[in-house]
């Protein structure tokens, strides 16, 4: 018996003005699929996924028809509470779903409401803290960790009692990528080795792709696509290009295929398929190391642009009572017309960086100067709504120039994750002063390749007027699309302040899926297809590009 099943569900929200936010939907997931859930924000992911916890119409209302049969029991007469013992969730917003004060009572609950005994409570507990690297937050009270934190620890108390189904929603939009790798290895042991289904949407297809067995592509509500992850991408190059992952759009940009659904797969066909790339060993040609300037030349450009500086921090330190240190004597600058992206593994300080460049959190030592207003868009885009309709947040033309015209009469709660961050970005733009600095705190989270593409373009129409834009992310892509410098924290620090490309190249984890297909500086698809053109035309005496031969396909 299917695990879930899905039969003709349609579904309008009740502030939706009758529009489907998922249409005629028939799936079935049997007992140890790994299914990935692709499309573009508002395509119908989350919808899909709330029908199928319960939360949909139960929770949201609104107008439901079709049947959504988990484990067995029909959620038109099973609400959430019954189906959560068969399907474990975790949405967007993890700050929702953690109830309890410490991280050990967080995980304990789900199991104590199951009627476990004591000493399988405390078992249940350490494996979920084992398996998702959360052992030393045990006793962390649960309103001082990250986003990122927070959501390994809502995902161990949904898999704490190992369900049968899983449904996970943008699970690693808030974890660096060591994190996320170790995520993704949990969730595949689980369906490898207990056989727990597993349903997944995700944005960053290249994280979870190699983990697949189906994926289920959404447009408008309904299903496009259901195929293998292979067959899915040559869907993707012909019908949708802005679900390809970096690897497909380089070969596809490059004119070489198959798409490779993995790094492995793609540098395994460059290998045979273009000679100068196997000569060096797998990797693109990249710069060599950057010509470091003197400390007299660094004096003289310093003082050359300190009357640019927007915000400069000089050796702040932030201290709790309880709990680790967060900065620990941080120093940063920001120029205008900057674009910078602050990268690092989770809990290294990046949103308390930025919150003290906001004048939100004070410094426990240091030294903070700013010119103007710092705009800063936390994790959280449902903190700055206060109003019950869409259209009520902004003015119709801001509405318009963030293409949420068309959600006005919505409840901003019931929007897709990418639409709640482009309202509150719009919203914190805003003001009857201009920014000087615009600091965005995973901005990326629950927002598809397109409009990730658009807020790149809105961030760097801000840098062109002189506004300093400082972005902490742990999406490589955007970085490498965006920021000409990259700051990488560690343990509260500046560890690492150089060009993007010096910093995002070549790396295991803090770089770009074409950096590690190449194993060297070109970051984004474009710039690796170029590289990879040129070594085809170096290896044809007539410039054409080297055949692939069928075989070579074959991983």
């Amino acid at each position: 018996m299917s695990v879930l099943s899905i039969t003709s569900l349609s579904y309008a929200y009740p502030e939706g003005g009758g529009r489907l936010a998922v249409r005629d939907v028939s799936l079935d997931i049997e007992p140890g699929e790994f299914v990935v859930l692709a499309g573009g924000s508002g395509s119908g992911k989350s919808t899909l996924l709330r029908a199928s916890s319960g939360l949909v119409p139960h929770f949201h209302g609104g107008t439901f028809t079709g049947t959504v049969i988990v484990g067995g029991m029909d959620t038109r007469g099973h609400g959430p509470a019954e189906i959560a013992a068969v399907a474990g969730t975790l949405f967007q917003d993890p700050e929702t779903q953690v109830v309890m004060g410490t991280v050990r009572a967080e995980l304990a609950f789900p199991l104590e409401n199951r009627g476990w005994s004591g000493a399988a409570v405390a078992r249940g507990v350490e494996e979920a803290a084992l398996a998702l690297g959360i052992a030393g937050l045990l006793d962390r009270p649960t309103h001082e960790l990250s986003g990122g934190e927070l959501q390994r620890v809502a995902l161990g108390a949904a898999l704490a009692a190992r369900p049968a189904l899983v449904l996970l929603d943008e699970p690693t939009s808030q974890l660096d990528p060591v994190a996320g790798d170790e995520l993704l290895g949990v969730l595949r042991r689980l369906n490898e080795e207990w056989g727990t289904a597993v349903v997944l949407a995700e944005h960053r297809l290249e994280r979870c792709l190699g983990a697949a067995d189906r994926v289920v592509a959404l447009r408008d509500g309904a299903i496009a696509c259901d195929a293998d992850p292979r067959a899915f991408l040559d869907w993707a190059g012909a019908q949708a290009p802005e679900l390809q992952t970096p690897g497909a759009r380089l070969f596809s940009l490059a004119g070489l295929g198959p798409a490779p659904v993995a790094v492995k797969d793609a540098r395994w066909t460059l290998r045979r398929s273009i000679p100068g790339f196997a000569a060096r060993g797998g990797s693109a040609p990249h710069p060599g190391p950057a010509v470091q300037p003197s400390r007299a030349a660094l004096r003289r450009a310093r003082r050359e642009t300190e009357h640019l500086e927007r915000v400069r921090l000089d050796g702040v330190w932030v201290e709790h009572r309880e709990g680790p240190v967060a900065l620990r004597g941080a120093s940063l600058s920001l120029a205008a017309g900057e674009t910078v992206a602050l990268m690092g593994r989770n809990g290294a300080g990046k949103s308390t960086l930025l919150r003290v460049a906001a004048g939100l959190q004070d410094p426990t030592r240091g030294k903070v100067s700013k010119a103007g207003r710092v705009a800063l868009l936390l994790q959280h885009p449902g903190d700055y709504f206060v109003r019950e309709r869409v259209g009520d947040e902004l003015s119709d033309e801001r509405l318009a120039a963030a293409g949420l015209a068309h959600l006005a009469e919505r409840h901003p709660r019931d929007l897709s994750g990418g639409e709640r961050q482009r309202l509150a970005l719009a919203i914190v733009l805003g003001g009857d002063e201009p920014p000087s600095v615009v600091a965005l705190d995973e901005p990326t989270r629950g927002m598809d390749r397109a409009r990730k593409a658009g807020l790149v373009i809105e961030l760097r129409r801000l840098a062109a007027e002189d506004i300093a834009v400082v972005v902490a992310t742990h999406d490589a892509e955007f970085a490498a699309a965006l920021a000409s410098r990259t700051v990488l924290l560690g343990d509260g620090v500046v560890v690492a302040d150089a060009g993007t490309d010096e910093v995002l190249g070549g790396g295991w984890y803090f770089a770009t899926q074409t950096a590690r297909i190449l194993g060297g500086a070109p970051l984004l698809p474009e710039q690796g297809a170029e590289v990879l053109r040129e070594l085809m035309a170096a290896g044809e005496p007539d410039g054409a590009p080297a055949p692939i031969h069928p075989e070579w396909a074959k991983p």
